[in-house]
């Protein structure tokens, strides 16, 4: 990737609903090489995708939780097994694997503190080998970005 493939993504992450002409007067380039530039980024995997961002309290569900999970075990079989079971869970947003004493930090989208409780009873709880789940609540947002950072701009 050049400097102006980086110019390409940067400016389709701040409005993926540009349109060939207008991401290309953005970047300084004529459309037909912008055009080809764009589809060679999505063809590399680099754009993955395009979506809407949509107001997590204007859709219904305004708390952010932070939850730790630590398993019992570590064996591939076991961690398999929870990862899939986290993954057909839609209100985790996201998963990652951590160092530190938790395994897992997951960012979950729930409508108030009783919608959290039936999430844990009713999901978390009937995943075996979990040995502990620790919670933080959002109160505030200073920063969320969706654009990735490019120290070359």
């Amino acid at each position: 990737m050049d400097r102006k493939d980086l110019q390409i993504i940067r400016a389709l992450q701040e409005n993926g609903r540009l349109t060939n002409q207008d991401l290309a007067d953005a970047v300084n380039l004529s459309p037909s090489p912008c055009l080809r530039r764009t589809r060679a980024l999505e063809a590399a995997g680099v754009i993955k995708g395009y979506t809407a961002i949509v107001d997590e309290d204007a859709f219904g569900l305004p708390i952010t939780v932070f939850v730790r999970i630590r398993l019992s075990e570590h064996t591939g079989k076991a961690v398999q097994a929870f990862e899939a079971r986290i993954r057909g869970i839609d209100q985790i947003l996201d998963c990652y694997v951590v160092t530190g004493s938790d395994d897992y930090i997951l960012r979950v989208l729930t409508r108030d503190l009783a919608d959290y409780e039936r999430f844990v009873r009713e999901r978390l709880h009937r995943i075996p080998g979990i040995a502990s789940i620790d919670t933080s609540f959002a109160y505030g947002t200073v920063k969320r970005s969706m654009t990735l950072p490019h120290p070359d701009l």
